[in-house]
């Protein structure tokens, strides 16, 4: 018992610090709006190796102690142990019965050891635990028999259909795996080929890759549809990213771009669907936006990339541009935010706490229909708005003009209506964190597959990632809805391709694939 209340005084202390940078980590990321500084990034990274490995002596700990029942004054409580959560009730259930070794009597009842008399059952306890089984692998043969007429030599067969008439030779559950692996979980297919090896399984890197480019074929008609339908919204975001990529015959890598363009009206309760669309570029000029956007007509949330400009210009000087720049309040608290953490500045402090005056109000807003969040913001957001003007533009007088903090006023004051834009309409966001959630993958990809090896590899990894991110967007596992589309699309009509997008697919009593 003292060696209990030892390790329990020991895990009190523990908790008490993975508590503390537990709030450091969601104080840094509340205060970066999804974004940090490469100075925040890295101490993010060492809280979170930091939290890691308290987590880790915290269980071992906890596995050490002697289970005793607790006497009240003699052994310290622990606090703050969390409940444990349900096991998941859709996976199947295995009962292993673990019986006493009881005597049996003449009569081959189970006799008690101390009197030789009859036991009864007097109940049972349940101690259910989660268990992992490994994947199972299998070759699955498919059948098509033949007949034939001896009268007139007629000659019948199932015709090959799907996947077995492109004379694949991995079933649909492998290669949704080995696209999801890759482009989901960021695995490259070298691993993958040796993951495969160490179960015997022997695929190597060039399969992997043919399977990989079949499914991309196979899915283009579907990231077609998904590309127009994204198109058709009244309202996108949209941002960049790099992606290095090799360049052919210089056996170095060039920097090539992934646009992600996101529809998601969750945040006021719209009824269309979330849904993402990525492009790869090799370059960053401004016609590739252009080009991407070119049947879009409506709000597109954006950062300052001139890239963008074009759009924003109207065909004619007598009609209205046919899309509509909002701008992102987030870019311009980050400037902030850097002048402030790098120089303590009074004046970046103060617009911080202005522009969570902000933020304030969209929290309030959050959920509510777009005329409610209308009202919510007209009524407290655009007074604030007003005045965070006012304030920026006296500020400017005050400050040398060639300084950061004069950069970052100037930034902000030159895209004052596109910022405030979000106010007078309820369908739209005071900034552009849905598209860079949406590009955030693919950064933790780009550290684990390091560069794509062609141009053409980077334009089959973004439609790829279209479907992909679409699926996880509307809460759908990619695997399983791929494994049960990639038999079905080549034989399904044309006209009714729609049902197969992720937010049609119908995953109840349909998941094995037809």
């Amino acid at each position: 018992m003292a060696e209990n209340a030892a390790l329990i005084a020991q895990l009190n202390a523990t908790d008490f610090l993975v508590e503390k940078l537990k709030l450091q980590i969601a104080r840094m990321k509340r205060l970066a709006f999804g974004s940090t500084s490469e100075k925040d990034k890295a101490l993010l990274a060492q809280l979170e190796l930091a939290l890691d490995d308290l987590e880790l002596e915290d269980a071992q700990a906890k596995a050490s102690l002697v289970p005793v029942v607790p006497v009240e004054g003699v052994l310290p409580e622990h606090k703050g142990k969390p409940a444990r959560r349900p096991l998941p009730e859709h996976l199947p259930r295995e009962s292993v019965e673990h019986a006493p070794d009881l005597a049996h009597n003449a009569d081959g009842a189970c006799g008690c050891p101390s009197c030789g008399k009859q036991m009864r059952q007097m109940g049972e306890d349940v101690t259910e635990v989660l268990e992992y089984v490994p994947e199972s692998w299998k070759v699955i043969a498919h059948v098509r028999p033949k007949f034939s007429c001896r009268v007139c030599d007629t000659i019948m067969q199932a015709p090959a259909t799907g996947l077995l008439a492109r004379r694949l030779r991995h079933g649909p559950n492998l290669l949704a795996h080995v696209v999801v692996a890759k482009y989901a979980n960021h695995l490259p297919l070298y691993r993958q080929s040796e993951i495969y090896a160490r179960s015997g399984i022997d695929i190597d890197r060039s399969s992997l890759t043919d399977d990989v480019g079949h499914v991309a074929k196979i899915l283009t008609p579907l990231i077609d549809l998904l590309a127009k339908d994204v198109m058709s919204s009244p309202v996108l975001h949209g941002d960049d990213t790099p992606v290095s990529v090799l360049a052919p015959g210089a056996g170095k890598t060039k920097t090539g771009r992934l646009w992600a363009y996101v529809r998601d009206e969750r945040g006021h309760g719209g009824e269309r669907p979330p849904a993402a669309v990525y492009y790869y570029s090799p370059d960053r000029k401004g016609e590739h936006p252009v080009a991407h956007l070119a049947s879009f007509a409506g709000h597109l949330h954006a950062d300052g990339y001139a890239g963008f400009n074009p759009l924003y210009a109207p065909a004619k000087s007598n009609e209205p541009a046919k899309v509509q720049e909002v701008a992102c309040m987030a870019h311009v608290r980050r400037k902030f935010f850097d002048i402030h953490t790098a120089t303590a500045s009074p004046i970046a402090g103060e617009a911080i706490k202005q522009i969570a005056a902000l933020y304030g109000v969209e929290a309030e807003a959050r959920g509510h229909p777009p005329d409610q969040r209308k009202a919510i913001r007209q009524a407290k957001a655009t007074p604030l708005m007003a005045a965070f003007q006012a304030w920026l533009e006296q500020q400017l007088t005050r400050i040398p003009k060639g300084g950061d903090l004069a950069v970052a006023i100037r930034y902000a004051l030159s895209r004052f209506t596109a910022l405030s834009r979000y106010l007078d309409d309820g369908t739209l966001e005071i900034d552009n964190n849905i598209a860079e959630r949406a590009i955030r993958g693919l950064a933790v990809g780009r550290k684990n597959w390091l560069f794509a090896g062609s141009d053409t590899g980077g334009q089959r990894a973004a439609a790829i990632y279209s479907l992909i991110e679409t699926a996880k967007l509307n809460d759908i596992d990619p695997e399983a809805w791929l494994a049960n589309i990639l038999p079905r699309i080549d034989d399904h009509p044309n006209k009714r391709l729609h049902e197969l997008l992720p937010w049609n697919w119908k995953p109840a009593g349909d998941l094995q694939p037809v």
